[in-house]
């Protein structure tokens, strides 16, 4: 049993004047396993004031005092990955594959950002003006639950770059998550103030970060629903803001792909994660000429990933995160059935020999069109919808057709058509036959996905302002 009764401001470990505490569960045994007290706006401002002290000193650092801090987050990082991965199967459930990724890349985020700012030329000359990139302030972060480690890492490593003190408030259902990386980054010795961490409701400490004057940047990954609260309440002090939100990814296999490789590649870009991922591909787009070939190779796909508990290293898919992510996922698949979508292959209830625990059944609905709410809306589970289409340019309208618009896939035996594709998505990102991740390009959304870029030179430039000296 994990108590956690600390946050973290000025460069400590201080108990919070929040005293609300929240419950932590095991969602693969719904086991209690901790508990956290969480901050309330008082501690929020408290962070906040922190951060504006440290800012100051900090914006003027040199490029190689910031390379040389994110090298020792690192390494500091790193140093407890094995905790790390525990932590992160046990309190969010997430599979061996997926940890197996994460934590590194969590680390990696730091290094990465470093490169960019190897190379990064914060001062230029344009005309007769020297335009200069300057860090905007004091920024605020908001992470979520599906990636605690990652998020909270990538958002402070470009902060940090840029020149900008932080104040984070990670979800408070991954709060020995948050410990734990909390107390990698405390070990790194940066200045006092320069990260804040603060755990807490989003309506209390995510509201107050939100909205205070203090502020100058909020970065967020999140649902749709709350990005849109987020915006509002920055708009009276005009903050910057960055949203990574919400996603419906088409997954498109065309006429011409090879089932052999891209049935597989389309099932694990659609339950990635365990469908817990802004990003999975969840709208299969297949045609209809090949729709007999297509259907008995996903359900036999489905049939051979195993879920379960994430300590095998055959699962691939874990559980929801909660009672309320698992009940919320039910109520999709019922709405499928209601809908009138063909159940392929899952349904409601739990996998076969999985009494406790919340698990759902990676579910496939076939004859789906894309006026039904399960081809629509954002499920955030292990369900996929199966839609036909005509030909490769009813295919991209389809693809198209939607208020999303974060990542797509293109599934082609033809390089060049699927290029030809992947260039008219309405998408920040579209993958081509599983492409692997480039952390250096550019990450985000069109549509309602979100406001702003995330990763690579893109992102660090979403932390500053160009100022213009005229001489």
């Amino acid at each position: 049993m994990r108590n956690i009764t600390e946050i973290y401001i000025d460069g400590a470990f201080v108990t919070p004047h929040g005293e609300e505490i929240a419950e932590l569960f095991n969602p693969s045994t719904e086991e209690k396993i901790g508990t956290v007290r969480l901050g309330d706006r008082e501690d929020a401002q408290a962070a906040i004031a922190a951060a504006k002290r440290a800012f100051p000193a900090f914006s003027r650092t040199s490029k190689a005092e910031r390379i040389d801090m994110l090298q020792r987050l690192a390494a500091a990082v790193s140093a407890r990955a094995g905790e790390m991965t525990a932590a992160m199967a046990e309190e969010y459930g997430a599979p061996q594959y997926f940890t197996g990724f994460s934590v590194p890349y969590a680390a990696s985020a730091f290094l990465k950002m470093a490169e960019v700012l190897e190379t990064y030329d914060f001062t230029r000359v344009i005309g007769r003006a020297e335009v200069t990139m300057q860090p905007l302030g004091v920024v605020a972060a908001i992470t979520p639950w599906n990636s605690n480690y990652g998020f909270i890492c990538a958002k402070l490593a470009t902060a940090l770059a840029a020149g900008c003190t932080v104040v984070i408030k990670p979800s408070e259902m991954s709060a020995i998550q948050t410990q734990l990386i909390t107390e990698c980054l405390h070990e790194a010795g940066l200045p006092k103030g320069v990260f804040n961490i603060v755990n807490g409701r989003g309506d209390v400490v995510g509201a107050e970060f939100s909205a205070h004057p203090d502020i100058a940047k909020v970065s967020f990954t999140g649902s749709t629903a709350v990005g849109k609260q987020i915006l509002r309440s920055g708009a009276e002090t005009l903050k910057r803001v960055t949203l990574e939100l919400g996603g419906k990814g088409p997954n498109i296999i065309l006429d011409d792909a090879d089932l052999d490789s891209a049935i597989p590649t389309v099932l694990m870009m659609g339950l990635a994660n365990s469908g817990q991922a802004c990003i999975a591909g969840t709208r299969i787009l297949a045609p209809e000429s090949r729709m007999a070939e297509i259907l008995p190779r996903l359900k036999a796909g489905a049939e051979a990933i195993k879920t379960g508990d994430p300590s095998d290293p055959e699962v691939k898919v874990g559980p929801m995160v909660s009672q309320k992510q698992y009940d919320r996922v039910q109520s999709y698949i019922r709405l499928g059935e209601e809908e009138g979508a063909e159940l392929l292959i899952g349904g409601p209830g739990r996998p076969e020999g999985l009494e406790r625990g919340w698990f759902v059944r990676p579910t496939i609905f076939a004859n789906v069109h894309n006026g039904m709410r399960i081809a629509r809306e954002e499920i955030f589970g292990p369900v996929l919808s199966v839609i036909p289409y005509r030909d490769e340019e009813d295919a991209i309208r389809i693809a198209n057709d939607t208020s999303y618009g974060l990542q797509a896939y293109v599934h082609s035996s033809d390089p060049a058509r699927a290029k030809r594709v992947a260039e008219q998505m309405e998408s920040g990102r579209v993958v081509i036959n599983g492409a692997p991740h480039e952390p250096l390009a550019p990450f985000g959304g069109f549509k309602q996905s979100g406001i702003g870029r995330e990763f690579g030179v893109f992102g660090l430039e979403a932390f500053l302002e160009p100022r213009a000296i005229l001489a």
